[in-house]
Formats: C-alpha cells, structure tokens, sequence
C-alpha cells in the first residue's frame, strides 16, 4: 500500500493537508522574522549589515565558535555560514583566529561592533516578548508548547536525516 493510499484511508488526508500548512507557516515565519530585524536595523540606522548576518552575530553571543560548530548545530547551511562570517570579519564584526590544535580550523568570536549589533537584536526579542504576553497573544503554557511540539519535528526530521538516508 503505498503512503498516499495509508494517509488516506487513515483518515490522515487531514492531518496532510496541517501538516503542509504548518510547514509553510514555519518557513513563513522565518522569513518575517528576518524582514523583521531587517526594518530594526533600518530603523536604528545599520544599514550595512543584513539580518541573516544580523542573526549570526546574535546566535554567536559571547561564544568563540567554528563555521562547522555553527553547522553541527543546525544553525546555518555550510556555503552561507562562510560566506557571512567572511563578510563579518571584513566589516570588523568578528575577529578570526586560526585553531591552535587543527590549522585549517578557524575560530571566530564578536568584537564590540559584534556585540552592538547582538544587543540591538536582544532587545528586539524582549520587547517582543513582552509584547506577546502583555498583549495575550501567547502566554506561558502556549510558547512551551510551541516550543516542545518544534523540538519533537525536529528531533523527528533530524532521525529521518540520520537514519533512513
């Protein structure tokens, strides 16, 4: 029996046609996030930077980092990651340093531009958490779980990657 033939006698054509739209409204939701911190930085007068790279310095934080670090954590595809952190270290966003152990290895960390730019970001996210709670658009229980309902996706996805492939 093939999968469209076991969805659809499950009674799982609905559960498809979710599933697809929560799909959509995940990748929708990325890209208004980033048009978010984009309007953020055009607000405050950054122009140079774009949020994608704006989001890498955030998610680096205080941490000295290798693109491959960035990469095993599920953060950034490869090719991206390294074409923006060779962009942040040009803007003098980032500081590079070769690994001591593995030569080939390049750890980066923020210099204070870098740590600019992830404080611009982090106070963008608190006023929007508050927001979100103040306003009752999501509370407590409603952002855990969200949070736990993507975890589970992505532990699924990630299995799907490891396992079958």
């Amino acid at each position: 029996m093939s999968i469209e033939t076991q969805i659809a006698t499950d009674g799982g054509k609905g559960y498809m046609t979710t599933y697809l739209e929560a799909l959509a409204l995940v990748e929708r939701l990325h890209r208004l996030l980033l048009d978010v911190i984009k309007d953020e930085f055009e607000r405050v007068g950054v122009l140079e930077i774009n949020a994608v790279q704006a989001l890498l310095l955030f998610n680096i934080g205080d941490n000295e980092v290798t693109a491959g670090e960035l990469k095993s954590r599920g953060y950034y595809q490869g090719s991206n990651v390294s074409y923006n952190l060779k962009k942040l270290v040009e803007m003098g966003y980032m500081h590079h340093q070769r690994c001591e152990i593995d030569r080939r290895s390049v750890r980066v960390r923020l210099t204070q531009r870098g740590r600019e730019i992830r404080n611009i970001v982090a106070d963008l996210f608190a006023r929007h958490a508050i927001g979100l709670q103040h306003k009752g658009v999501l509370g407590m229980e409603g952002i855990e779980d969200i949070t736990s309902s993507l975890r589970r996706v992505e532990r699924y996805w990630t299995d799907q990657i490891r396992y079958i492939y």
